[in-house]
């Protein structure tokens, strides 16, 4: 027999050690190899409801709209005075009148979604109802993809996190079982992240004790705490100099003392901005704020190009991953709060596997039977293709870490049912030939050639629409669609590369056998 092997027989063979050898970790949950993960519904974890104060990312962004004035005006030497955030607006006030057309034709042009009022050489900025409707949208919509990637940085499997409603968001994470695991990811998702650098008022910083908040809000100022000392205080002009969207990306590194600390690059305009404000400011500070907290305020001793920097805030090695996570992946407009929170336990999970596995075993057992039954020998090399198929899915699934959730074993039930079919397909156009008189060979390679569009459209059509779910859906839909695509491009490896081998190697077995033991026909007409 094994002068009589072909590709086909050895790529199914192949397939066959390979879905073996990879899914065995998965089934005996060994210690060592690349698992598939369980999903939230399957091994329990955290369950959050968040809501999204989308009020503060139009404070954010009133606050990002002054920050560019004090740019444009400055890139293009027009000199201002009086530059405040009040409210929804931005004022200020040029000193040169003959400055007024040109500074309307550059903010009208550059600030887009506002609305700009000229009172002689002072000017107010607002923002368009209609933009405060987007920023208030883009601030749900922004959390719910800043979060997603969070998590996914992170390290965690497939999490959940979707909108709810208007303002709310659901965000559930497989395997979280302690305490102190469930309060790091809250402070992971919680974290705003919002990044400043902003110059210390150095006129009056030596009164930051003593000021009241009248005199510091005419000063245009705001007090912050230091980091690592809430007592210590810090006087900042209000107008940042620069904020975290200009960021590119967050690194952990180490100093000196081998401390962790966060290493960052901005962008092109970043890195200008930066570069003008440290020429134009070499023996002041400059603080690095990061979410109202101040983690470091150095003296500028030369300017400082190249658009880099550095956060050191007594950091643990965990604490500076996840700052460095939280700024790769962006700041939230708005803060989130917790609204709901559960941990859901594994008993859950072993109930439904058990009841899922028990549902996959019965159906498996019943497709095998009846293939037997019903098509003879031809039926038991449909139920060998099948076999390989289940241990190709998850060993894909396992080298990609896949979580496999109820919907992705609802998936597999599915892909099981879908590969028989192509068999079924293919032995019954066999049949036919072979009721029409056709020879065992040429029935055989006419089956299998006439079979393979029926299943290669039924195939492609499914796995499209699988690859949209992929793409679109979130969660546990994603885990169906994944073991769905997985599923059907092993069927067209097993059902029809592997049968296919398998019978022209049992050939002349099978022309020599009584066609009623390979393909359940009760007559002996062909040859």
């Amino acid at each position: 027999m094994l002068s009589r092997l072909n590709y086909r027989v050895v790529i199914f063979i192949f397939a066959l050690i390979f879905g073996i050898v990879f899914s065995i970790p998965s089934l005996v949950q060994s210690e060592s190899g690349k698992k598939i993960t369980l999903g939230l519904d399957l091994q329990g974890g955290l369950h959050m409801l968040l809501g999204v104060k989308s009020e503060e990312a139009i404070k954010s962004r009133i606050k990002a709209i002054a920050g560019s004035v004090k740019f444009l005006l400055d890139d293009n030497d027009m000199v201002m005075d009086d530059l405040r955030v009040e409210g929804s607006s931005v004022r200020f006030k040029l000193l040169d009148e003959d400055d007024i057309p040109k500074a309307k034709a550059l903010l009208a042009k550059e600030l887009q979604g506002t609305t700009l009022v000229a009172d002689g050489a002072s000017f107010t900025v607002t923002l368009t109802p209609e933009e405060i409707v987007r920023t208030k949208k883009n601030a749900i919509t922004q959390a719910v993809d800043t979060i997603r990637n969070r998590l996914d940085q992170f390290g965690l499997a497939e999490p959940t996190v979707a909108q709810q409603g208007t303002d709310k968001i659901l965000v559930e994470v497989p395997g979280i079982k302690t305490s102190a695991d469930e309060q790091r990811i809250r402070e992971l998702i919680a974290r705003a992240a919002h990044l400043q650098m902003m110059a210390v008022d150095e006129d009056r910083a030596a009164r930051v004790y003593t000021l009241n908040p009248n005199e510091v809000k005419k000063f245009r100022d705001v007090i912050l705490p230091d980091v690592k000392e809430a007592s210590k205080k810090y006087l900042l002009h209000q107008i940042p100099i620069l904020d975290g969207s200009m960021l590119t990306d967050a690194k952990v590194g180490f100093d000196r003392n081998n401390q962790p600390v966060i290493n960052f690059v901005l962008n092109g305009e970043g890195a200008r901005i930066f570069g003008d404000f440290s020429g134009k400011s070499v023996g002041k500070r400059m603080a690095i704020v990061l979410d109202d907290k101040v983690y470091s305020a150095p003296v500028i001793r030369e300017r400082i190009g190249g658009g880099r920097g550095q956060i050191s805030g007594n950091f643990t090695l965990n604490e500076a991953n996840d700052v460095a996570i939280a700024l790769r992946s962006g700041a939230l407009l708005a803060p989130v709060y917790v609204m709901e929170k559960r941990s859901v336990g594994p008993s859950l999970g072993a109930d439904s596997i058990k009841a899922s596995t028990m549902a996959l075993a019965l159906g498996f057992v019943l497709v095998v039977a009846f293939m037997i039954l019903y098509y003879g020998y031809a039926g038991v090399i449909a139920d060998v293709a099948l076999i390989g198929n289940l241990f190709l899915i998850l060993a894909v699934m396992a080298l990609f870490g896949a979580t496999l959730t109820l919907p992705g074993m609802a998936g597999i039930v599915l892909t099981v049912g879908m590969a028989v079919d192509a068999n079924v397909i293919i032995n019954e156009r066999i049949r036919e030939l072979l009721y029409a008189g056709k020879s065992i060979p040429k029935a055989i390679e006419d089956g299998y050639d006439n079979a393979f569009t029926a299943i290669w459209d039924a195939n492609i059509t499914t796995l499209i629409s699988s690859i949209v779910l992929y793409a679109y859906g979130t969660g546990p839909i994603k885990g169906f669609a994944l073991t769905m695509s997985i599923g059907i491009l092993a069927s067209m490896l097993t059902a029809i590369l592997g049968t296919h081998g398998l019978y022209q190697m049992l050939l002349p077995g099978i022309t020599r056998d009584k066609l009623g033991r390979w393909f359940g026909i009760k007559t002996e007409g062909a040859k």
